[in-house]
């Protein structure tokens, strides 16, 4: 779908495109900033909320409740630590033929899905039970 953007919106998504990485819009809006394309923090989350709906940006929500943004190339899927955030990234994908049959049961389009478990990492884990073992 062909979308007249706004120059905002073509700055994020080329920003996103360049850094190839996702960024929380309060990043987005520091690094536009310090390249001289200062836009305000308003205009960067309409700006991200248009792209989304556009289906050429998506978003992931950690653990903490941040949301970051980074330009569609396939699904997510991670493993995400609540005590540390580190988040590991999954290569195989279990819902994908999920995701072709309500495609076409639905008559819905979708332009990406996001998979995450929460838990904790082997260091957080060992920790913790440390931490358990000298607090009996």
């Amino acid at each position: 779908m062909k979308t007249n953007r706004t120059r905002s919106q073509e700055r994020i998504l080329s920003l996103l495109k360049t850094l190839k990485r996702s960024l929380s819009a309060q990043d987005i809006y520091l690094e536009l900033r310090n390249a001289d394309q200062s836009m305000g923090l308003a205009t960067v989350y309409r700006s991200l909320d248009a792209l989304k709906r556009e289906g050429v940006i998506q978003v992931r929500t950690l653990a903490s409740g941040e949301s970051l943004y980074g330009v569609v190339h396939k699904d997510q899927h991670h493993l995400s630590c609540l005590e540390c955030g580190m988040s590991i990234p999954i290569n195989e994908c279990p819902v994908h033929k999920l995701e072709q049959e309500l495609q076409h049961s639905h008559h819905f389009k979708i332009y990406y899905h996001t998979l995450e478990f929460f838990g904790l990492c082997d260091r957080c884990e060992l920790s913790q039970s440390q931490q358990q073992s000298i607090n009996r």
